[in-house]
C-alpha cells in the first residue's frame, strides 16, 4: 500500500513526488511512456523556462486561464520558492528578459535530471512503462489505480498529473479527463492556447514573409465591431499558414475564446512595428531618409529602417510606386505608410489545431478544486496538479511555474491526508 500516488511523469508529477516525499510518504510515480520528463526536456527550446521572476500580481496577469486560483499558491509556494529549490539542488538560474529564468547550463536535462534523481534518492518508487487505465473510488475515498494490463495498486491518496491534449507525442493524451469525470468531476471545454495562428491573407498564402522573425513587436486583436481583445508584445514569426513567435501564441488563447464563443466571428489583428516609437518620431525618421537624398528610389530609402523582403508589401498597401524616388512622396503616401507601421492589418481566421499548441485551454474545473492543497472536492485523497486543470498561462515560464506550484503544494497535501489516515487506521 502506498500513502502517494502520483500518475505522470511531467513537469508537475516530478515535483508532486517531491512533496509527498519531503512529508515522509511511501511514493510511488507512474508514466506510460519509456522517459519521465519528456516534455519538460523539450521545453524552452530545449532550455527549459524554469519560472518567472515577476511579483506574484504579474504572474498571475500572465496566465489569462483562471490565474486568480493560483493566487494562494504562489503565496505559498511560487517562483521565489521554485529558484531557491532547484539552486538548493546544485541548479542554479540565470534571468534574461521579460523575467524568464533558464538554467545557466542553458539544458532542459539539468532541471529534469536533478528533480528526477532528488526523487530517486529519497526512495520514491519509479515505473514507467505503466499506464494507468483506472483511477479507483469507493464511498467517496481514494482506493488506488488500475494499470491499463489489470494490475491493481492500492493507494490512500492519488495525485493526477497527466497533463492536456498538447503534444501528444510527450504522452499528453488527456488520459486524465476521462478518469476524472468518472468520477465526478466536470471538465470545461478543452482549445488550443499557446498557439501559432492561421491567416487567409493573399501574402500569406504566397509566402511572400515565410520565415522572417520580427523582434519586440506589439500585436492587437480585435473583434468584427472594432473592439480590442487585447495587445501583446514579443517576438513574432511569419510563416505559411500565418503567425507564429511568442507574440503570437499570446494570442491564441484570445483567439480560441473568441471563435469558441462565435465561430463566424471575424478576428483581425493590428500589428505595431515600432511600439517604442510614436507616429510623429517615425514620421520625421521616413522624411530624412527620403529627403537626405532625394535622387534614391523610396524602396532603396527604406532599406535598413524595414526588413527588405517587407518593404515591397508595405509600398503596396501605400499604394506607392517603389521605383519612386524620394523627391516625389508626398505628405499623403507618408502618412499612409506610417499607419501601416504603427497598425499593419492582419486577417485571422483560426489557430493550429488543439494537438499542434503548445497548451491545453481547459480542463478539471477549478471550482471542483481547493486552490490551497489541489484535493478534489468531491473525492477524499484525490488531487490535480498542472495542465489537466482548468488553468493556464502565457509562454515565458508561467505555466511552468503553476505545473511545479500545484505539483509541490498537491504533494505536501496529499502526503499529509495518507499520513492522517494511516495514523486513524492504526489506531
Amino acid at each position: 500500500m502506498y500513502d502517494v500516488i502520483v500518475v505522470g511523469g511531467g513537469s508537475a508529477g516530478l515535483m508532486a513526488a517531491v512533496g509527498a516525499v519531503t512529508q515522509g510518504a511511501k511514493v510511488l510515480l507512474l508514466e506510460k511512456g519509456e522517459k519521465l520528463g519528456r516534455k519538460l526536456i523539450i521545453s524552452g527550446g530545449g532550455r527549459c523556462n524554469v519560472t518567472n521572476a515577476k511579483e506574484i500580481d504579474a504572474l498571475i496577469a500572465n496566465i489569462p486561464g483562471n490565474g486568480r486560483f493560483m493566487y494562494s499558491a504562489f503565496s505559498t509556494f511560487g517562483n521565489r520558492e521554485i529558484i531557491r529549490f532547484f539552486e538548493g539542488l546544485g541548479v542554479l538560474l540565470k534571468e534574461e528578459d521579460h523575467g524568464r529564468m533558464f538554467p545557466v547550463t542553458d539544458s532542459a536535462l539539468t532541471v529534469a535530471k536533478s528533480l528526477i534523481a532528488f526523487i530517486r534518492e529519497r526512495g520514491v518508487t519509479l515505473r514507467t512503462k505503466a499506464p494507468v487505465g483506472q483511477v479507483l473510488a469507493k464511498e467517496g475515498a481514494i482506493q488506488g489505480v488500475r494499470l491499463r494490463d489489470g494490475e491493481v495498486i492500492p493507494g490512500r491518496a492519488v495525485i493526477v498529473a497527466t497533463g492536456g491534449k498538447s503534444v501528444p507525442r510527450t504522452g499528453s493524451t488527456g488520459d486524465g479527463y476521462e478518469w476524472a469525470r468518472e468520477l465526478g468531476h466536470t471538465i470545461t471545454p478543452l482549445y488550443p492556447t499557446e498557439v501559432p495562428l492561421r491567416s487567409d491573407e493573399e501574402w500569406i498564402r504566397k509566402g511572400m514573409l515565410q520565415g522572417l522573425s520580427l523582434r519586440e513587436i506589439e500585436i492587437s486583436l480585435y473583434v468584427h465591431n472594432g473592439k480590442r481583445i487585447t495587445t501583446q508584445e514579443g517576438d513574432l514569426l511569419f510563416t505559411h499558414f500565418g503567425l507564429s513567435g511568442p507574440a503570437a501564441l499570446r494570442l491564441g488563447h484570445y483567439v480560441s475564446r473568441a471563435l469558441m464563443k462565435d465561430p463566424s466571428e471575424r478576428l483581425l489583428a493590428r500589428i505595431d512595428l515600432f511600439p517604442r516609437s510614436t507616429g510623429e518620431i517615425l514620421s520625421r525618421e521616413i522624411w530624412k531618409r527620403v529627403k537626405d537624398d532625394g535622387k534614391k528610389t523610396v524602396k532603396n530609402s527604406l532599406k535598413g529602417f524595414l526588413p527588405e523582403r517587407m518593404i515591397p508589401l508595405f509600398l503596396q498597401y501605400a499604394e506607392i510606386e517603389g521605383e519612386k524616388v524620394g523627391a516625389q512622396l508626398s505628405r499623403k503616401e507618408v502618412d499612409t505608410l506610417l499607419s501601416f507601421l504603427k497598425g499593419w492589418p492582419v486577417r485571422i481566421t483560426g489557430t493550429l489545431s488543439l494537438e499542434e499548441s503548445f497548451v491545453t485551454g481547459g480542463g478539471v474545473s477549478v471550482k471542483e478544486i481547493d486552490p490551497k492543497t489541489f484535493s478534489s472536492k468531491l473525492v477524499r485523497g484525490l488531487y490535480f496538479a498542472g495542465e489537466i486543470m482548468d488553468v493556464h498561462g502565457h509562454t515565458g515560464g508561467y505555466n511552468i511555474t503553476v505545473a511545479f506550484s500545484s505539483g509541490y503544494l498537491a504533494g505536501r497535501a496529499a502526503a499529509s491526508y495518507a499520513l492522517e489516515k494511516t495514523f486513524s487506521e492504526e489506531n
